[in-house]
């Protein structure tokens, strides 16, 4: 057995700023296609909802925050 590699982040997520009510979009590219990513704030594992959208297209994943509030940061 061949323990895999890790993927990396090759483009790492950036703060960036948004309005109250607004929608936000996370960006980051992986080393790896396809790999599964499980989003976090926190401790806190976030779900697929109205709130969360999780979009991934080989290396490429997206956390998209809808109606965003102050407790978002």
């Amino acid at each position: 057995v061949v323990p895999a590699t890790p993927a990396l982040f090759e483009k790492k997520l950036r703060n960036q700023e948004a309005e109250e009510g607004s929608t936000v979009t996370l960006h980051a590219e992986l080393s790896k296609h396809d790999v599964p990513v499980r989003w976090k704030k926190g401790s806190v594992l976030l779900q697929a909802s109205n709130k969360y959208e999780m979009k991934q297209m080989g290396s490429a994943v997206e956390l998209l925050i809808h109606d965003l509030q102050l407790k978002d940061a």
